[in-house]
């Protein structure tokens, strides 16, 4: 079969996704019929080479190694999860920042507490969401804010922040497409410098951190977040902090320091060339681990209760793991028809100079709304605007800011996202709660960066 020739139908997987579980609150069902449309698309309509295509589709993701390790991962965090919890590290952590470090009093300090953990912790945007949400959900039950508030802490924190501190993952991956473009002549410069430099135009990144940290001080509720139930404050027991807090940050820190090891390792030395599905998967096999040990020791865990903890926590998130499967299925199919490549289609250079980084922007938005991956419209996107812009005589930073502002807002927005579905997966909450109640925030930062990227193009060098 030829290779499909992308055009307006392109746009009908994503938009059948989107709209169908929106719509229906069910997101398996939805995905499932986006991928439907997708292979129905790719054929022309040729039920039995759809049917052969479907086949084709989930064979190459179920022998994919960092597909498999994905869904390995998210299976590992129910039991890690489980584990804190059964332990009693949670609780012990909870005891310890609001009685014998006073640091937590209230539902703005519990809520800072996890946008700081969001902030300190950049070296991958699913590690970054899960270790904010296992922060935050037990400060959830114990101060009376909604998991749907949590989940759009996490997310809110996990790609702005790993697109502005690239010493991670994003960072390999931008350097390298930058680099590609200083080799066909296009962008002029070192690669870091330049990647440096277009950091400090990653406005929605900025924008989505800073609206972020005003509605934790001001409590700041609007559009569905409004009617979202809070949960009611927990009072806490009287042997609250019988367990010991290092319950829950040791697995913690084994988990932070094993990405960066893993990246390192996999990278042969060097972090920006580290695989990040393998590292995320080698830290939760590792974190498991040294829970083992560290459970038994500590306080005695038999290990028939820590291997029926673990179970019952994975067990729990299997849901999920059909939920990312989808996600990656869907987003193949939307490679297979060229949704990417056909809306960036929509790029040239006679846009006027001074409206060239809003467009790259609005595009890149659209785009990774559409497809649900930043990285995907980062390496379609990324080339366009540079190219568009030596055309036109743009500044290469301000329009790869935008490229990759465009990717990380969209992405943010879209409910067929792999980030957005671990962020609500870190946080306990249904997944389209998350959707809806994310999205006014989202959108308003997404207009203000619009406004910046709109001022940078008309009154910037």
């Amino acid at each position: 079969m030829s290779a499909y020739t992308p055009d307006f139908l392109s746009l009908l997987p994503p938009a059948a996704a989107i709209v169908l579980s929106l719509w229906s609150r069910r997101v398996l069902p939805a995905l499932g019929a986006g991928i439907v449309t997708g292979v129905l698309v790719y054929t022309g309509g040729n039920v039995p080479a759809a049917v052969g295509a479907l086949f084709s589709l989930f064979y190459d993701l179920l022998t994919t190694a960092w597909i498999l390790k994905t869904l390995a991962f998210a299976v590992l965090v129910g039991s890690v999860m489980e584990l804190m919890r059964r332990s009693g590290g949670i609780d012990g952590f909870v005891h310890l920042l609001q009685h014998r470090l006073s640091l937590v009093r209230s539902r703005r300090s519990a809520l800072l507490l996890v946008f700081l953990t969001g902030v300190v912790i950049f070296i991958e945007s699913s590690i970054t969401a899960l270790i904010a949400g296992a922060v935050g959900r037990p400060l959830a039950a114990r101060f009376g804010f909604s998991r749907e508030k949590l989940a759009y802490v996490c997310d809110s924190t996990a790609a702005p922040v790993c697109s502005l501190i690239l010493i991670n993952g994003w960072g390999a991956l931008l350097l390298g497409l930058i680099a590609t473009q200083i080799q066909a002549g296009l962008v002029s410069g070192d690669a870091v410098a330049v990647l440096m430099e277009s950091v400090a135009y990653n406005y929605y990144a900025m924008t989505a951190l800073a609206v972020t940290l005003a509605v934790i001080w001001f409590d700041w509720d609007i559009g569905p977040m409004r009617r979202v139930r809070s949960m009611p404050p927990a009072m806490e027991e009287a042997d609250g902090g019988r367990q010991s807090a290092s319950l829950m940050l040791i697995p913690l820190a084994v988990m932070v320091g094993g990405v960066f090891f893993f990246l390192w390792w996999t990278g042969e030395g060097n972090f920006f060339k580290g695989s990040g599905s393998s590292a995320v998967f080698y830290t939760m096999l590792l974190t498991l681990a040294v829970m083992a040990g560290q459970y038994r020791l500590q306080v005695g865990m038999p290990w028939k209760t820590y291997a029926g903890a673990a179970l019952r926590g994975a067990a729990a998130l299997l849901p999920i793991v059909a939920v990312l499967l989808l996600a990656f299925g869907i987003g193949k199919v939307i490679g297979m028809v060229g949704t990417g490549s056909w809306l960036g289609g929509f790029m040239d250079a006679d846009t006027p100079r001074g409206w060239l980084a809003a467009s790259v922007f609005l595009v890149a938005s659209v785009m990774a709304f559409a497809t649900g991956t930043s990285w995907g419209t980062f390496s379609i996107m990324l080339p366009i605007a540079v190219a568009v812009g030596d055309a036109a005589g743009a500044p290469a930073p301000l329009l790869i800011g935008a490229a990759v502002s465009g990717g990380v807002f969209g992405d943010h927005c879209s409910p067929i996202s792999d980030t957005t579905i671990i962020s609500s997966l870190a946080a306990g909450c249904d997944h389209i709660d998350h959707v809806r109640t994310q999205m006014p925030y989202a959108l308003l930062s997404g207009v203000i960066a619009l406004g910046m990227f709109a001022a940078a193009g008309f009154y910037g060098r």
